[in-house]
């Protein structure tokens, strides 16, 4: 099977694909949401080194134990550990978590598109009013939007991974790129921008927090889809003359420069709408600020550039926002898809059908949960609180589920398919690889400290999120 399987037809068609899954919605609006609350610049300091010292480790294993397998989770933890039940039910978890993931993932990006829709139909004064959200998610016309998005998310996906996935990838990702530098252009020229640069840019020791670290810490984790299985499936699709390490620290960087660019798009266009703003209460979280702050921001430019103009800006960054909400999708579905065409021997058509009428009514009940079905939004109670079926997804999947899956894939690869096999395969493709200081960091890293510290992100969470303690005090 594995040499029927289709591969990435370069180097730079995969660096692009797997960058396309870590940069979404979560770094052009997570990260500066994050960064924001936790210090600025003492946040992106902290980021970066875990990004490079913790995340990269795990980043480089996922995608060895795809190259070496050719399969996803399931199959390749099944593959490497003997065919043990145990490890191949971890598998199942890393397969499970972004099919679920992609279920709360649909309905932003769902909604994204409608604001795209609204604004370019001249409503943004609607998108920015007080009721204008909430009105807007409770639309039958978010039905709609749906159909499309999903139209457009299959005809990547069942086109396969050298003609759709990558070739999007080769299209979204450099257009992506050129639509932030420009979007970062334009709001650096703005009154007050350069107080949110020096926010951003210039860290303060002093800041630097118990509660800053974990917050970079997990926003490193999420951001770089580690725990997904994102990154084992798609190293299944690349050849044996790839540098995985060399791969992997391209994507990392990638990653992590739109992540920066994205705080120079956001944080100064915050400060030039309010130079008195107290950042640490900008938002709860990305998706209040994108759907309900932003909006703000771009009706104030209309003093400026006039209404038309305002709105050709916020239609300009919702479509970016859309462009790295649809690589990300697409990833996010590759996971499960391939475990279907892998493990059942569905055809890729065949698994999409499947996974449209699964994850479709799931995506339609996560849509329901913000007031058109009171079961839906009043789900469930946990923390003190009451939670909508849309809020136990994010909880328990993006929130929980992935340090465990990251903390299972230490432990995995460093004592049931041990460390030697892990620097056998890292030097196929990287003739230097064995005996340099990157073998033996990794090596050392995901068999000690890495599993321990991914593990504390999961008890803390879990503790957090349904019992409304942190055992770290913050």
């Amino acid at each position: 099977m594995s040499t029927e399987r289709e591969h990435f037809s370069s180097r730079l068609g995969f660096i692009l694909a797997a960058a396309g899954s870590a940069v979404g919605i979560g770094n052009l609006v997570g990260f500066p949401v994050n960064a924001a609350k936790n210090g600025g610049g003492a946040f992106l300091l902290m980021y970066a080194l875990f990004v490079f010292f913790i995340c990269l480790p795990v980043m480089v294993a996922e995608m060895a134990v795809g190259r070496k397998t050719a399969k996803e989770p399931v199959g390749a933890y099944k593959e490497l550990s003997g065919g043990s039940r145990a490890w191949g039910a971890a598998g199942f978890l890393g397969v499970l978590t972004p099919f679920m993931i992609a279920v709360f993932y649909m309905v932003l990006t769902v909604w994204i598109f409608g604001y795209i829709a609204l604004t370019l139909s001249g409503n943004l004064d609607y998108l920015a009013s007080s009721n204008g959200f909430g009105e807007f998610v409770n639309s039958p016309y978010i039905f709609a939007g749906m159909v499309v998005v999903a139209g457009i998310v299959n005809f990547i996906l069942v086109a396969g991974v050298k003609d759709g996935i990558e070739r999007a990838s080769k299209i979204l990702m450099p257009t992506l790129f050129i639509m932030l530098l420009l979007m970062v252009v334009y709001v650096l020229t703005l009154d007050n921008a350069l107080l949110g640069v020096k926010f951003f840019l210039i860290p303060e020791v002093s800041k630097i927090t118990p509660a800053v670290i974990n917050g970079a810490l997990s926003q490193a984790f999420f951001s770089l889809s580690l725990g997904m299985g994102i990154l084992i499936t798609y190293g299944s699709y690349i050849d044996r003359k790839t540098d995985v390490v060399g791969s992997a620290k391209l994507v990392a960087l990638t990653d992590t420069a739109v992540a920066f660019t994205a705080g120079l798009m956001i944080l100064p266009a915050v400060f030039s709408f309010n130079p008195n703003v107290n950042p640490a209460e900008l938002s709860d979280s990305s998706v209040s600020l994108i759907f309900t702050f932003l909006p703000k921001i771009f009706l104030a430019l209309q003093t400026s550039i006039g209404y038309i103009g305002a709105s050709a800006v916020a239609a300009f960054f919702f479509i970016l926002v859309f462009f790295a909400a649809i690589t990300s999708l697409v990833s996010i579905l590759e996971v499960p898809v391939s475990y279907l065409v892998t493990e059942k021997k569905h055809s890729r058509k065949k698994a999409l059908s499947i996974l449209l009428m699964t994850a479709g009514v799931l995506t339609v009940f996560a849509t329901l949960s913000f007031g058109m079905a009171s079961y839906f939004t009043e789900f469930t109670s946990y923390a003190g609180g009451t939670r909508s079926f849309f809020d136990v997804i994010y909880d328990v999947f993006y929130d929980t589920i992935l340090p465990l899956n990251g903390f299972l894939l230490c432990v995995f690869v460093s004592y049931r398919w041990k460390r030697l096999q892990l620097s056998e395969e890292l030097s196929v493709g990287n003739a230097n690889y064995k005996g340099s200081w990157a073998e033996k960091y990794i090596n050392f890293s995901l068999g000690t400290f890495i599993p321990v510290v991914v593990f504390g992100i999961f008890i803390n969470t879990v503790m957090q999120k349904f019992f409304n303690y942190s055992i770290f005090g913050f």
